[in-house]
């Protein structure tokens, strides 16, 4: 395939299309008349061997073809959207700009706030968005960071992208202030008694992966998408949770809870900043990475 011999136009024609299922409202979404956009679909027809549209009854549906290509189009649009933005400077004292972020309520808490804050005093017209981490990240990563500036994760979940290094954390365990069946430490034994609260995709994460090779099988009570609701779902009940040693710290106070060490050597956590390759020589890309490392050098 000869890229130089495509017309890019019918990317964005092909998402258009696949996201619309409607050649009419396809082309009013991208400024096409009707029969413009009646032409790109049977170019589109053409270059795929492939209806990618199909009438089923009134209404088009996807074809098998069309439904594998519609993540890919969305993705390829993002890429070629940050591609063409790209400078090659970048005055933070005046730039308009909008960083877009995937991370989880422990990232934006512990790091993100201070982040904002720096942002804030040295790129008045710059804005951060931050985004939840979704469910999906380990098997659509690709897809989701080719669509945003980057994603604050730990080592040991992603790999294959580039990163940079921003702070240490620990494990520790939270149990209720008020648990009679946990003494001045958690036992190995008191892992696989209690019941758990775990953040969503808890089993991701390395200190978790060891407990399969203790032979330990953690009994999920409940499951929340939230690290800072945790607290709550401890205090007052038998249950226990793994968190970061740094959010403990911030959340104190905020539920009756005691912080306990693991009862077994849980590997450290070191917390990144990930970013598609497209980023890595843009100017207000490098000067965000400078400041993410700037704010990690601070942290106590």
């Amino acid at each position: 395939m000869n890229l130089a011999s495509l017309d890019l136009n019918l990317v964005v024609a092909l998402r258009a299309l696949l996201e619309e299922r409607n050649v009419t409202n396809a082309g009013r979404r991208i400024g096409l008349s009707q029969p413009a956009m009646s032409a790109a679909l049977a170019r589109l027809r053409r270059h795929f061997d492939d209806d990618l549209l199909a009438r089923s009854g009134g209404q088009y549906e996807l074809t098998a073809l069309g439904q594998v290509l519609l993540d890919r189009t969305a993705t390829v649009c993002d890429l070629l959207d940050r591609l063409f933005t790209s400078r090659a400077d970048f005055d933070p004292a005046t730039e308009e700009h909008t960083f877009t972020f995937i991370a989880s309520d422990y990232a934006l808490a512990v790091f993100g706030a201070e982040l904002a804050r720096t942002v804030h005093r040295e790129a008045p017209h710059v804005r951060l968005s931050f985004r939840q981490t979704p469910m999906d990240i380990v098997e659509r990563t690709g897809p989701l960071l080719s669509g945003v500036d980057g994603l604050f994760m730990p080592h040991g979940i992603i790999s294959d992208f580039p990163a940079t290094d921003l702070y240490g954390d620990r494990w520790v365990f939270l149990v209720s202030a008020d648990n009679p069946e946990v003494g001045d430490r958690l036992r190995g034994e008191d892992l696989v008694r209690l019941p758990w609260v775990t953040y969503q995709r808890t089993y991701d994460a390395p200190a978790v992966r060891q407990l399969g090779m203790l032979g330990i099988e953690p009994r999920v009570d409940v499951s929340v998408d939230s690290f800072q609701a945790i607290p709550h779902l401890v205090a007052g009940t038998r249950r226990i949770a793994l968190v970061q040693e740094r959010l403990a710290e911030l959340l104190r106070g905020v539920a009756p809870f005691r912080v306990m060490e693991c009862p077994y050597e849980a590997v450290p956590l070191q917390e990144a900043l990930w970013w598609h390759p497209v980023h890595t020589h843009d100017a207000a890309h490098v000067w965000l990475r400078e400041k993410a490392q700037e704010v990690a050098s601070r942290l106590p």
